[in-house]
């Protein structure tokens, strides 16, 4: 019987310990959830649109054959750095030389047989003046010398021929630049008399052009940047970014806007020049063009990863003055430096948006905001 009491008593005095724990832990679950906000960023911003395009090196020229011959040598190796005039084919030209020893003899005799005939001439005019021969014999004379005269000029001329034949068996580098891989293998027989044979082609890309389209619209915008002389504007240091990140930035700077706006697709080229001195850039890459279009005064700003996306468009989550979640929908512009968007309806300078932990608060909820330092 005293065992039974004691229970009793025990249970009694352990009863209110047991409601206090449950108080305790409900006013506990009533207590606001902590969210992280931020005010909006007030900044003047250059607004601009990316553009798809791929470069071009700044000159390209295929290096050919000219002359019939076998191939005797190309000292590179392709993707080699080469300077101008650097000897990057060899043709055989035993037959070339000796085309020019033969050219270089045929010009000895015209000038030989001009000068016999120039002295034949001269002779008869002063004969003529004693009547030792007729008139005929000096038209004769002088028919000689003019024919002589002619033959300098065609041995002449076919000397330049086998000299530039001659020439074209050494194939040089027109200019600075990265070479191709040979087409053709040493001992391969070219025909390039009849029809240039391309060898290779060597690019100049110490500095490339980024080739791309704008639509008309566009086009009228930057002129009227242009005739306004928007300072805050800058065509010389476009950003552009390639498929994969390179180890250096690069910027482009506007350098031809196409004359006329293609009807077909009513865009205009555009060609930005962007300096190459890493060699990084490649001839054909792809790239795209930020091309700034507008100057934007006290756009507001907000993280970008703090906007929301559902069916009915975009949103944030915004604290009020009671501090309770509003479902707050909004229109943005672009993106600003890959991490802030620019908000042009929807939210002011002093609205409190929700920076994380977007997919725990609802509209209405009641939270406990906290804006990190």
């Amino acid at each position: 019987m005293r065992t039974i009491f004691r229970l009793v008593v025990l249970m009694m005095l352990g009863a209110p310990v047991v409601a206090s724990c449950s108080k305790k832990k409900e006013s506990y679950g009533e207590r606001d959830m902590v969210v992280d906000v931020a005010l909006p960023t007030v900044d003047s911003v250059v607004l601009h649109k990316t553009y798809p395009g791929y470069l071009s090196a700044s000159q390209s020229v295929d290096l050919v054959a000219r002359v019939d011959g076998y191939l005797v040598s190309h000292p590179y190796v392709g993707g080699d750095f080469v300077e101008k005039g650097t000897v990057l084919f060899t043709i055989e030209d035993k037959n070339y030389r000796d085309a020019v020893v033969k050219a270089e003899a045929a010009l000895a005799d015209a000038k030989s047989s001009y000068d016999y005939a120039s002295s034949q001439y001269a002779a008869m005019k002063e004969a003529l003046e004693s009547d030792a021969v007729s008139q005929m014999e000096i038209l004769q004379a002088k028919n000689s010398m003019e024919e002589a005269s002619a033959n300098i000029k065609s041995a002449e001329a076919a000397l330049r021929t086998a000299r530039t034949s001659l020439d074209y068996c050494t194939v040089r580098a027109p200019f600075d630049g990265h070479v191709s891989s040979p087409i053709y293998d040493t001992g391969t027989y070219l025909s390039g008399a009849g029809a240039p044979v391309k060898l290779a082609t060597i690019y100049d890309d110490a500095s490339l052009n980024a080739i791309f389209s704008i639509e008309d619209g566009r086009y009228l915008e930057l002129i009227k940047n242009f005739k306004d002389s928007v300072d805050d504007i800058d065509y010389t240091k476009m950003p552009v970014k390639f498929a994969e990140q390179l180890p250096h930035s690069y910027t482009g700077d506007l350098s031809y806007m196409a004359p006329s706006i293609d009807r077909s697709t009513g865009t205009m080229t555009l060609k930005a020049s962007i300096s190459n001195p890493y060699n990084e850039l490649k001839d054909g890459m792809y790239v795209t063009v930020s091309l700034p279009y507008a100057f934007a005064r006290d756009a507001i700003l907000i993280k970008d990863a703090s906007v929301v996306t559902d069916q009915l468009g975009k949103y944030v989550y915004v604290v009020n003055d009671s501090d309770k979640i509003v479902y707050t929908p909004i229109e943005t512009g672009e993106t600003v430096n890959d991490t802030l968007c620019i908000v042009t309806k929807g939210l002011t300078p002093q609205s409190h948006y929700v920076t994380k932990a977007l997919l725990k608060v609802r509209d209405g909820q009641k939270v406990s905001p906290r804006m990190p330092r």
